[in-house]
């Protein structure tokens, strides 16, 4: 173990309701698991908290009871917040005070999945450089100008850390772990996990479209990065062609061979499917996503936004509603 590892560490979950069940259920679960070592040492304890001291349901209705109401913490326990697509409802006024005054403690403190913005709200992330899960990294980007938004497995600046949730707060737990009572025991946990090679933070959030079956063709997936890159403001596929040294021609049969449709096609689908996320989840006005995705045109982001998903961008804005607040 390191050798300022000594007695038990104590962690303070905060549940949002709507939180990712998977994402808790990784981090408490590394936890459980190193208290079973053959050792003997209790490595840790946890308690867990909800705004009114009532069972917080997830976000697949599983209600989880806590054991208590916002309360007051020790400055030696860290305190995660624990969210999901609801993040916004479940960011009252009183949670978002409770954790200024918490943090004001100088304890390590940090976010699983969506409770990155919880955090941004209380105003404790400003300049720091953090995670979320990929489908809320747009609107955090856009809403958030003064964090840095990493993407991530996890992120560590100072005392705060952040993660994408899921399984991703395994690998977090599993570094955390590490950091606190030494690789051995990290590597024990993981083997009870039946996790045979845990991710380093740098590891991406999703599937390198590099690595699926049919994209292995080198200057396709620059292409595609190139796309994924320059959303707000798109290139001509000539352009992206003359970058990856192909003709115009040769990038339209890379397009048709691999993923059946052409460059300017999928470049689109990539920028609505930006400007959905946007509009599901926060409170940006139509013109504003429709400029954030590279449209020149409300009429032509209207037109390819219905085409594409069967109703108008605003349809979609009031028939979902945001999980941000305005």
């Amino acid at each position: 173990m390191p050798p300022e590892a000594s007695g038990t560490r104590r962690y303070a979950f905060l549940l949002i309701p709507g939180y990712s069940q998977l994402g808790f259920a990784c981090a408490l679960e590394a936890l459980s698991l190193a208290n079973l070592h053959p050792s003997g040492q209790r490595f840790y304890d946890w308690r867990l908290i909800g705004e009114t001291g009532d069972p917080v349901p997830a976000y697949n209705g599983v209600t989880t009871a806590v054991d208590s109401a916002l309360t007051d913490l020790d400055r030696s326990e860290t305190l995660v917040v624990c969210a999901g697509n609801e993040a916004a409802r479940g960011s009252t006024r009183p949670v978002l005070n409770w954790l200024r005054r918490e943090t004001r403690k100088g304890m390590d403190f940090g976010a699983l999945s969506s409770g990155t913005y919880t955090l941004a709200l209380a105003g404790l992330l400003s300049g720091k450089r953090v995670t979320t899960h990929w489908e809320y990294r747009d609107a955090l980007i856009e809403l958030l100008p003064d964090v840095i938004i990493e993407s991530s497995l996890f992120s560590v600046d100072g005392r705060v850390f952040t993660t994408a949730g899921g399984a991703a707060s395994m690998d977090m737990m599993l570094d955390r772990i590490r950091a606190e009572f030494g690789t051995d025991l990290a590597t024990w946990v993981a083997d009870q996990m039946v996790y045979t090679d845990p991710r380093a933070a740098t590891h991406g959030q999703r599937l390198s479209r590099r690595t699926r079956p049919g994209m292995a063709h080198g200057k396709l997936g620059i292409a595609l990065q190139i796309m994924e890159n320059n959303l707000e403001d798109p290139l001509r596929p000539e352009e992206i062609a003359q970058v990856i040294e192909l003709s115009t021609r040769q990038l339209e049969r890379l397009f048709a061979k691999h993923l059946g449709v052409s460059p300017k096609r999928h470049y689109l689908q990539l920028r609505l499917e930006k400007a959905r996320g946007l509009l599901r989840q926060t409170s940006m006005s139509v013109t504003d996503i429709c400029v954030a995705c590279g449209f020149r045109s409300l009429s032509h982001f209207s037109k390819s936004y219905r085409g594409t998903f069967g109703q108008s961008p605003g349809q979609e804005k009031r028939g979902t509603g945001s999980i941000w607040p305005t």
